[in-house]
């Protein structure tokens, strides 16, 4: 066969896995294999059985910026473009950013990119998710939350950004097949109401944070209402809700 039979047979068998972008899945993945049907094979064979397309090709567009995502590390959702912008936009061109349960490193790639004369760090308890950051070139620490960081960073923080788990442990079986049979659980379950995590960073990134430095979280449903009454408690003001074009809470900003 040639490159345009791989093609069509790569897009239907696709398709008929369920994939709903089967023309650009099916692009993505020939360039990966290379020329070798064995492994184009193997590919399509996999992703039809669910396993996320950024673990077979080696990485997944955010930004517009390409971040690397090794097989087992939590792939970045579009859905986490605009939280990272907005933190982008509040990070000064010499400013001092953190990205809290990083991940991939996707958030902290975006604002070391755009701000290369700012300092962006990031941390993560995964150990895998850890060297996957490291990877795209994010200085990472390792630990709970912020509990790795240096003290020298107290309170001298711009911007906090966080991606944390946070849906709700009951919700999770409503989460598309694949991402529950592949995706790190760890990276998804937020606990019983899925504010977990989300109290945790406030309350942490609260000591980071100096005067006038702004706080975003990702998060959803009615998380943010739950989250308001933390956030009074340490200092934050200036709440605002970031919303996607169907008006769903997408994240939250607040400054300290």
């Amino acid at each position: 066969m040639g490159v345009k039979e791989d093609l069509e047979v790569t897009v239907a068998t696709l398709r008929e896995a369920g994939c709903v972008a089967a023309e650009e899945e099916a692009a993505e993945l020939i360039e990966a294999a290379a020329g070798d049907r064995g492994r184009l094979r193997a590919l399509i064979d996999r992703r039809s059985a669910g396993e996320p397309l950024a673990w077979l090709i080696g990485s997944v567009q955010f930004c517009g910026e390409t971040v690397v995502v090794h097989p087992g590390v939590y792939v970045p959702r579009w859905q986490s473009e605009p939280l990272a912008l907005e933190a982008l936009a509040r990070l000064p061109e010499e400013g001092l950013a953190v990205d809290l349960c990083t991940g991939s490193g996707a958030i902290a790639v975006v604002l070391g990119r755009r701000r290369p004369s700012a300092r962006v760090v990031a941390t993560e308890i995964d150990h895998l998710a850890a060297a996957c950051a490291r990877a795209n070139g994010v200085e990472v620490y390792e630990g709970d939350m912020a509990a790795g960081l240096p003290d020298e960073l107290r309170g001298q923080v711009d911007v906090v950004a966080s991606v944390v788990p946070y849906v709700p442990t009951g919700e999770l079986h409503l989460l598309p097949r694949d991402v529950l049979a592949f995706e790190p659980r760890h990276a998804l379950d937020g606990g019983e109401a899925g504010t977990r995590f989300l109290f945790q960073a406030a309350i942490e990134a609260a000591a980071l944070l100096r005067a006038g430095g702004s706080l975003l979280l990702e998060l959803g449903g009615d998380e943010a209402s739950l989250l308001r009454p933390v956030l009074a408690e340490n200092g934050y003001r200036d709440v605002e809700l970031l919303v996607d074009d169907d008006g769903d809470v997408r994240a939250l900003t607040c400054r300290r």
